[in-house]
């Protein structure tokens, strides 16, 4: 009987969207088991809800959105994401230079694809946001993971980058602010990338979909804003920033020197126009979900339940005998580091899957972001301060008398 196998260009992407962890979860739930879930940056299930003036605009033109748009998005949308390309200080960007998308993850394959021949590599960093590695392996490209220094406050390693390019290497992701980690790299540490990118003549990806989700008074600064001369692609989209994930709006600009990229350009014209265009009503909300762009969100200000969550479950990882956890800048994610040796652990998703059936507790460990030592795990602090609380006393009463065994 003939059988079906998946292809074999699918044989080295790893994206641990369900795996055993997972899996059991979805198994124990339908057995009627309840499961606190910190393993997902998605608002709309811990009650955040999209801004009222959202809703409205998508209504109001859903009439007027059911056709194809341009493959590279409506021209209001495009215009709008221009002028906060510009509050950015990005170079060279005009309305032909994005590219709207479902979701900054559809654009992510889509630079992959249009890149990479067999064998190309691309720097990017560990831990990483996987669908990065596990696009550049579906296009055919060697992902190489540089090291973000948890000494360093999550920062990249520049002299492990350095140490890391090759004749092969076309570019290099930089995901700032940063997931799995929260950190936010400072002025100084990006002029260091765009120097080596300058150096080796590499295109810069930045994945800067958090950058309004900033905490503590501190700046983003987009890499693609310090390098006038090279090509970058800057990632973004309003999934995080406005508790939309499931209307998938993304986009990508262009910026800086366009000249030595054409070819792929082309080929990123061509992509775009095959899957015919992105959602159109999404697009149709980006001018009203930008126009206070600027303006700071109260959930990430001192009282705001985001920065009060963050600082809450900095405090309780930390006071978690074996436990050790840098405090995030941005985002809704921390990223602890467990004592291997006090727990005996050798197999992190194991720890995970370990605690998911004694306590009904779903977390992702650290190997599912592409770090090498099974000695962290990624926690989302989106849910309400009560699940939190109990989410880290299940945690503390596990390890109390945990042992891999």
């Amino acid at each position: 009987m003939r059988t079906f196998e998946k292809s074999s260009k699918l044989d080295n992407v790893c994206y641990d969207v369900r795996g055993p962890v997972v899996d059991e979860a979805a198994r124990m739930e339908e057995s009627g088991i309840p499961i606190l879930k910190l393993n997902i940056g998605n608002p709309a299930p811990f009650g955040f809800r999209a801004p009222e003036s959202i809703i409205e605009t998508m209504a109001e033109n859903l009439k007027n959105t059911e056709g194809y748009s341009d493959s590279k998005g409506l021209l209001s949308a495009r215009r709008a994401i221009e002028a906060y390309c510009r509050k950015k200080n990005l170079p060279n960007v005009g309305v032909n230079d994005i590219y709207t998308g479902n979701g900054v993850s559809e654009l992510i394959v889509m630079v992959m694809q249009g890149l990479l021949n067999n064998g190309d590599e691309i720097l990017m960093p560990s831990p990483d946001y996987p669908l990065w590695t596990a696009a550049a392996n579906l296009a055919g490209g060697k992902p190489v993971h540089y090291v973000c220094d948890e000494a360093s406050n999550w920062y990249p390693d520049i002299q492990d980058i350095r140490k890391k390019i090759t004749d092969r290497t076309k570019g290099i992701v930089v995901i700032n602010p940063n997931n799995p980690t929260g950190a936010l790299y400072p002025r100084e540490v990006l002029e260091e990338i765009v120097e080596v990118a300058r150096e080796h003549e590499l295109i810069i990806f930045a994945d800067e979909i958090y950058d309004r989700l900033v905490m503590d008074g501190k700046e983003h600064i987009s890499i693609a804003s310090l390098a006038p001369d090279l090509f970058c692609i800057t990632m973004n989209g309003l999934s995080k920033s406005h508790k939309i994930a499931g209307y998938r709006l993304g986009w990508m600009a262009l910026s800086g020197n366009k000249d030595k990229a054409r070819g792929y350009i082309e080929g990123l014209n061509m992509l775009s126009s095959m899957r015919l265009c992105s959602n159109v009503p999404a697009q149709a909300i980006v001018e009203t979900a930008l126009r206070d762009a600027g303006q700071p969100d109260e959930m990430i200000l001192p009282g705001g339940r985001i920065y009060e969550q963050r600082e809450y479950i900095y405090r309780a990882l930390n006071d978690i005998p074996g436990i050790t956890a840098k405090k995030p800048d941005a985002a809704f994610y921390i990223f602890p580091k467990i004592d291997t040796a006090r727990f005996g652990i050798r197999d992190d998703e194991q720890f995970c899957l370990d605690f998911l059936k004694a306590k009904q507790v779903l977390l992702v460990h650290g190997g599912g972001f592409n770090l090498a030592t099974p000695d962290h795990f990624r926690v989302v602090y989106l849910p309400e301060m009560g699940v939190l609380k109990e989410a880290m006393d299940k945690l503390a009463q596990f390890l109390d008398t945990y042992r891999q065994s």
